[in-house]
């Protein structure tokens, strides 16, 4: 099944695919080098967005929670992936201490808990669950909507090290984004693997950086494919110091908002691109999806700012948002059953284990898909992204689509890479 794409502008887009494909081993060169000199993070999703002209991603999250909406038949190259980074990084490991979002018990999150620990288990690992929760004061049994439950332990710190009754793990896999704030039970930490490092988690994260980052790979590798990197890489400002309540720097909102209209109306200009511009308003850190505005006009944002007067938008940790990332706005022009889509990407390690489409009905191709009432279809990543078909017509194959895809996400990983090695506040320890 290759998704529809409903635009007649999809050209361009099966160009670059047609391109990727014919430079497949210098692609996959390409990649081998830049792992040699950095680390990828230990696992990560990212949301892409197709609108036919452009391919691009939206979003990269380095603690991702929906593995349960996998294929279970690309769950071997999960299994695979961990055991190579698991020997990269503490190879005679034996326990790993996985750590999940603190107040969830959300049943399709505690599946994705579940499908994290049959994948740690087949890599050959012991895996138990300590929760970040003070009211859980000794094990704990939750049920699993499949009918299993997984039992939840508290965590013990004792010195440097973090485990649980009885069991010393090597490695502790955090699955929380840290958006709330960094408990004091996971700081020095210094005799332990530590998965993602604190400095990924949205305490200190910020997405303009990684963009930053992002936009540095993209012209690496157009220089590369001999292409406009603007075909791949969403173009952003962001602005810090605004107080929505008060309308506190909205005037610099807007002058920077109508600033990157202007660019996106010149690239579209030069396409042949007869549509109207838009970009994506949000937070800075992680909102969960919240705290999200599509933007057509500068002027839409004196209405924005007096409607989160009202009700000032917040993270979830309850604070106002005082930083935002003003991105470029990628329509996605795809659909599963007539309801909009988009593709999500999962990578372990440096490689692609899977990926779905998150599927939202009620919300438009220029909206947010990531909100209440999107549901996940897994069919599209049911065949290995790994094995390409040459030859096949552009837009018609749906390895070759979704190689395309895995190609822009390992884009977006490479991207992670650097913007944490950039971010490490013990950079110099290492060095």
């Amino acid at each position: 099944m290759v998704p529809h794409l409903i635009t007649a502008l999809n050209g361009p887009i099966n160009e670059l695919e047609q391109r990727i494909l014919e430079s497949m081993p210098a692609i996959e060169r390409w990649f081998r080098l830049e792992w040699m000199e950095h680390t990828p993070p230990f696992y990560s999703s990212v949301d892409i967005r197709n609108a036919g002209f452009k391919l691009a991603p939206v979003d990269t999250n380095l603690f991702p929670g929906g593995f349960n909406n996998l294929n279970p038949e690309t769950l071997p190259l999960a299994v695979q992936a961990a055991m190579a980074a698991i020997e990269k990084i503490c190879p005679e490991a034996k326990n790993l201490l996985l750590v999940p979002e603190a107040h969830t018990r959300n049943t399709f999150y505690l599946a994705n808990i579940a499908t994290l620990i049959r994948i740690f288990n087949q890599a050959g690992l012991n895996v138990r669950l300590g929760s970040l929760d003070p009211a859980i004061t000794g094990p704990t049994q939750l049920a699993l909507a499949d009918g299993g439950s997984l039992t939840l332990e508290p965590l013990q710190r004792t010195r440097g090290r973090l485990g649980l009754k009885d069991f010393d793990p090597c490695t502790i896999l955090l699955n929380d984004d840290l958006s709330a704030g960094i408990p004091a039970v996971l700081q020095n930490l210094h005799e332990q693997y530590l998965l993602p490092p604190l400095h990924a988690g949205w305490a200190l994260r910020r997405k303009h950086q990684h963009f930053k980052a992002y936009e540095e790979v993209a012209k690496k590798f157009a220089k590369l494919m001999g292409m406009d990197p603007w075909l791949i890489n969403p173009m952003f400002s962001h602005l810090d110091g605004l107080d929505f309540a008060s309308g506190e720097g909205l005037d610099a909102l807007q002058a920077q908002t109508d600033a990157l209209l202007t660019k996106v109306r010149r690239k579209y200009k030069e396409y042949g691109i007869n549509e109207k511009p838009f970009v994506i308003v949000k937070a800075d850190t992680g909102s969960q999806g919240r705290c999200i505005t599509t933007v057509r006009d500068a002027k839409d944002l004196e209405t924005l700012g007096l409607k989160r007067g009202e009700q000032a938008c917040r993270l979830p940790d309850g604070q106002p948002v005082n930083a935002v990332l003003i991105q470029e706005g990628v329509a996605t022009y795809e659909r599963v059953n007539e309801a909009v889509a988009e593709p999500v990407v999962y990578m372990m390690d440096r490689y692609v284990v899977g990926g779905f489409y998150r599927v939202h009905a009620e919300r438009g191709v220029d909206e947010n898909l990531n909100a209440p009432g999107s549901s996940y279809v897994p069919l599209a990543f049911a065949e290995s992204t790994q094995l390409p078909r040459p030859g096949a017509k552009p837009g018609a194959s749906a390895p070759n689509r979704f190689y395309m895809y895995g190609v822009i996400a390992r884009l977006a990983m490479l991207a992670a890479s650097y913007e944490l090695e950039a971010t490490d506040p013990d950079a110099e320890v290492y060095a």
